[in-house]
């Protein structure tokens, strides 16, 4: 069985901690790892291997935490640009098996019990063999708003006091709190008898390729053959990467849409396994460790008189004084603070940012696969990076139009390449990049490279980068 990893997303609704390039997916949250890590762990155990869907930048993010990992010759499909999961789970469905059964999880789910879900799977790999398209359906514990339901036909299903493979009557998007609360009483109320039941859609699937294959073509044909044209573009190995064009003419919808509403082949398996997509600071909040107060675990947090309070961040100290129930959330360019139950209005806040400026994009520290950039200071004529790259990596050979560049090395050693020279540059040592001249960076050494990079221009932004050679295809 492969689990196909889709890494798409940009967890608008965990701004600020959650960016287009940092999503909530790859930030380390529990213990250290991150969902994407802790998705990768729990599945291996039942898969044998992973195909990760993701865009560029993902990708690299990706790749370093899998090293960390030490989960090697892993597949990745790369899109240039979203199409929702149908394209996505089609793209990568046609470079397996058609009889290969694939696991396809989102990549930032929280899944706590195991146990349970290794049963789960069990279940809905039987019935991949009798050709269904299998979905995941979580038992809703409380009225939710913010989850799509299943309703299903529960009628004759019980199997040793289970439910097993239930028959899917229809799929319901987010739902008001009144309709929430009525799956919510139906369920109460649930026997062979009142046979319908409401499960949260957790957008996890089990199927063959070739049955999956089969009914995309036949529910959503413009899909399917987009796809398949796409595929003929690109190159044929693990790392499969598609044309931006391509992706464009792929029709842009999600897999509950193009095939399992419209099949008659899906069932779905009731699943109570401690499952969390951690879409918004209030799930969070309910999965981090806490302290005596109802507060979370934070080092730097300074609590007067304060109860049931989710506090995030790292370099300041937060000090608060007879708060209750507030989530405040500080990265150092950014600053949250929302009451409790309100934490899905954030994707308001990053609608607003996107009219003036980059905060919904990038955090201060930028993670690239040569290494991380840091921006200590921003202001209009000039910027100031702590630049990081690791050894055997190098930047691309570039020029700017708007901008000089002043580099100072902290440590290690740097190779830097200036138009048609190349030199060595110590610690201590600078050198001067004017506006226009070819250059490129690169760390030979075993150690990492550190320096100071001083940008002096009218413009100083990311997309100032024309990029002429690269190592990892980046444009």
């Amino acid at each position: 069985m492969t689990n196909i990893i889709l890494c798409g997303g940009n967890g608008t609704r965990l701004w600020p901690i959650s960016r287009t390039l940092m999503p909530k997916q790859f930030i380390k949250l529990f213990d250290e790892k991150s969902l994407f890590q802790l998705t990768v762990e729990r599945n291996s155990k039942v898969c044998d291997s992973q195909f990760i869907v993701s865009n560029t930048e993902q990708y690299f993010l990706a790749l370093d935490q899998l090293e960390e990992l030490n989960k090697k010759n892993n597949r990745y499909l790369l899109e240039p640009v979203g199409r929702n999961t149908a394209p996505a789970i089609a793209l990568a469905c046609m470079k397996l098996p058609k009889d290969e059964i694939v696991l396809v999880t989102p990549s930032d789910h929280l899944i706590k019990d195991e146990v349970e879900y290794a049963k789960v799977l069990e279940k809905a790999k039987e019935l991949t063999q009798e050709d269904n398209l299998v979905t995941f359906g979580i038992t809703p514990s409380f009225a939710e708003t913010g989850f799509g339901y299943i309703e299903t036909n529960g009628k004759l299903k019980m199997e040793n006091g289970e439910l097993n493979g239930l028959d899917v009557l229809k799929f319901h998007e987010k739902p008001d709190l009144q309709t929430a609360q009525k799956y919510i009483e139906n369920n109460s109320q649930f026997s062979t008898i009142n046979s319908q039941l409401f499960l949260w859609n957790s957008g996890m699937f089990c199927f063959k390729v070739g049955v999956f294959l089969e009914e995309l073509k036949k529910y959503s044909f413009e899909i399917y053959q987009g796809c398949q044209n796409a595929l003929q573009n690109s190159n044929d190995d693990n790392l499969t990467r598609i044309q931006h064009e391509d992706m464009l003419k792929i029709p842009e919808d999600s897999i509950d849409y193009a095939v399992m509403e419209k099949s008659t082949r899906v069932k779905v398996v009731p699943s109570n396994i401690a499952w969390n997509d951690v879409g918004s600071f209030d799930a969070l909040y309910s999965e981090l460790p806490k302290d005596e107060n109802n507060n979370t675990l934070n080092e730097k947090h300074i609590s007067i008189d304060s109860k049931n309070n989710l506090i995030y961040g790292q370099d300041k100290y937060i000090a608060t004084i007879d708060v209750d129930d507030l989530i405040i959330v500080d990265t150092g360019d950014a600053l949250l603070v929302s009451k409790k139950g309100s934490s899905q209005k954030v994707k308001q806040v990053v609608t607003e940012l996107k009219k003036s400026t980059q905060l919904h994009n990038i955090h201060l520290t930028g993670y690239r696969p040569w290494g991380t950039y840091t921006v200590l200071e921003d202001s209009p004529g000039y910027k100031i990076k702590r630049i990081e790259v690791k050894p055997g990596k190098r930047l691309s050979l570039q020029k700017h139009y708007h901008r000089n560049e002043h580099w100072i090395v902290v440590s290690g050693t740097a190779t830097v390449t200036i138009g048609e020279k190349k030199k060595i540059v110590r610690p201590n040592e600078n050198t001067y990049i004017k506006m226009g001249e070819l250059h490129r960076l690169e760390n030979n050494g075993k150690i990492p490279v550190v320096l100071i990079e001083a940008q002096v221009g009218e413009y100083t932004g990311e997309d100032d980068i024309v990029r002429i050679d690269d190592d990892f295809s980046r444009v």
